[in-house]
């Protein structure tokens, strides 16, 4: 141990406070990490990763944010080798969903190229950051429920769990890849042995929203044979009319569910 404190303070200063913010960062560095770890005002702070960053030793991944370069990736575009690492710094209070979340729970194989990502921060619908696009959708903060934090290397990430990956998919079908997407992974999540059918209604009366009740109702009845979960949502039925996924041609009315549905669905 004493060898490398003695190894570290022999460093030109320059490189001795590049090699301080380094040890002191996980995944991303800020302004604020770099202030405290130096003993420097912010200004200061920003100044010498603007230096850093031109010099090649970090890139800059979102306003006053940076990610530092391994050297055997110097050339390369991708420098965080896990993207979820970036999520908390990017944007904010927000956590992993939809589709991203439905493959990591195992509820679907198929893996899309885009990080799905709900955020309480205002942005566009998509943010690209070191190669790796970020799909945002905007969420309010009492709908911050159904979560777990998960470690991805050294950072601490927010995620749906199943049951609440499945709330938010049936409340906008486009993030879970579109309606045929999401029965697929309800019918999975069914036929594990943590299913909880109560939980889906518990959650789905938090969110707020009927649509999901009768998406949900209905793709019990009609696609899934699940009597207990389709009585259920019928118990929850609301007044007002919606469709089975808005992105689709929804001509044909299934009236006892109150749900616009495409021609073609039986």
């Amino acid at each position: 141990m004493h060898k490398e404190n003695d190894s570290f303070l022999s460093l030109p200063p320059s490189r001795a406070r590049l090699a301080a913010v380094l040890r002191a960062s996980r995944d991303v560095i800020t302004i604020d990490l770099a202030a405290e770890t130096l003993g420097v005002d912010r200004h200061q702070a920003a100044k010498l990763l603007s230096r850093w960053r031109a010099q090649g030793w970090m890139r800059r991944i979102g306003p006053g944010l940076y990610v530092p370069v391994p050297l055997d990736l110097a050339t390369s575009q991708q420098v965080v080798e896990d993207p979820w690492t970036l999520v908390p710094s990017l944007f904010g209070k927000s956590y992993i969903g939809g589709w991203t979340a439905a493959h990591h729970w195992d509820l679907t194989e198929q893996l899309f190229n885009e990080v799905l990502v709900f955020t309480t921060q205002r942005a566009p619908q998509k943010h690209a950051a070191q190669g790796v696009i970020f799909s945002l959708r905007h969420s309010t903060e009492k709908r911050f429920f159904g979560l777990k934090t998960i470690w991805r290397g050294s950072t601490r990430v927010m995620i749906s769990d199943p049951a609440r990956t499945l709330i938010d998919m049936l409340a906008s079908p486009d993030t879970g890849g579109g309606i045929d997407q999401v029965i697929e992974c309800i019918a999975t999540y069914l036929a594990s042995e943590n299913a909880q059918r109560t939980l889906l209604i518990d959650y789905a009366k938090q969110y707020g929203n009927g649509a999901i009740f009768k998406r949900l109702g209905y793709l019990a009845e009609k696609h899934l044979s699940d009597d207990e979960l389709s009585a259920a949502c019928r118990n929850n039925l609301t007044q007002g009319y919606a469709r089975l996924d808005p992105t689709l041609s929804c001509n044909k009315l299934a009236t006892s569910w109150r749900l616009w549905v495409p021609a073609h669905d039986r």
